[in-house]
């Protein structure tokens, strides 16, 4: 009695011991991809930082691109207002759309080319564009490592049981594929 009594508490403080390694397994990952959006984030701010310097510089040029300046400044908005990652990468996109058409209307125009202050915002617009890729992609990386952690048995019974759900990958917006066009008539 006393030998299976012992048996069944050596099991039991096992799968306690199983259970708060598994759970703090799962808090890793979920914290890792949180970090790991908030480094897009970062890069998202130092697009928006750089979105109104470019509006600025351009609009000196232009007058007659106003519908495309009003929808940076709302996508912004939309943006810092958005509470989440999905919502928030979901605005991104909103702002990504605004940009590349600005952009079309820049390559458009010689003599905002040839602006060395416009230039010079490309050039880092473009810099951070990369960065935005990289980041969203190592996010996704995080996201898979923790969707199939917790998808495998049997982590997925203590991650039932703890409610750690399934996350969104950052997915881009329909449309996107198709490169925007601008009318100058």
């Amino acid at each position: 009695m006393k030998k299976t009594l012992l048996i069944i508490l050596a099991i039991i403080a096992v799968l306690v011991l199983w259970g708060f390694s598994g759970y703090n397994s799962l808090i890793t990952l979920n914290e890792n991809a949180d970090a790991q959006w908030a480094k897009v984030e970062t890069q998202y701010q130092r697009r928006f930082d750089l979105i109104p310097n470019l509006v600025n510089s351009v609009q000196a040029v232009l007058t007659q691109e106003q519908t495309v300046f009003g929808d940076l400044a709302d996508a912004r908005a939309r943006y810092s207002g958005a509470s989440n990652p999905n919502d928030k990468a979901a605005t991104a996109s909103q702002v990504e759309s605004a940009l590349s058409r600005l952009l079309v209307i820049v390559e458009n125009y010689p003599q905002l080319q040839s602006s060395a202050n416009v230039r010079d915002l490309m050039t880092q617009l473009e810099g951070t564009e990369n960065r935005v890729s990289v980041e969203r992609t190592r996010f996704n990386d995080e996201i898979r490592s923790y969707n199939t952690t917790i998808k495998r048995f049997p982590k997925n019974v203590l991650a039932m049981l703890t409610r750690f759900d399934e996350r969104a990958y950052f997915e881009v917006a329909a449309g996107a594929e198709n490169a925007p066009t601008v009318n100058f008539d």
